[in-house]
């Protein structure tokens, strides 16, 4: 047997759920002011770097390397980047010495 369809549109409930924050006016629209306005001086996203210590790329790998380091939880990408590094040292070291 079908389910019967979702009624669309909201509830007298719903309403009374956001009903302390009630829809804007053109008023409203008119007298708001932008996020610069509101927070003047307060800093938006990271910014950039003072010192970039990293180059940022595109790199293809295979998925049996990306499954690996992200089943080890986040910041898989910093321990690919720190496996490399371990690899580009033993290999100068070894061609040195």
């Amino acid at each position: 047997m079908k389910r019967p369809a979702a009624k669309k549109g909201y509830t007298a409930r719903d309403m009374r759920a956001v009903s302390e924050n009630p829809e804007w006016t053109n008023a409203d629209f008119a007298s708001a002011k932008t996020f610069d306005e509101a927070f003047p001086g307060m800093r938006k996203g990271r910014g950039p770097n003072k010192a970039p210590t990293k180059q940022q790329v595109t790199l293809r790998l295979s998925p049996d390397v990306v499954d690996y380091f992200k089943a080890e939880g986040p910041g898989w990408q910093s321990r690919i980047d720190e496996t490399l590094v371990k690899v580009v040292k033993r290999r100068r070291s070894s061609a040195t010495g």
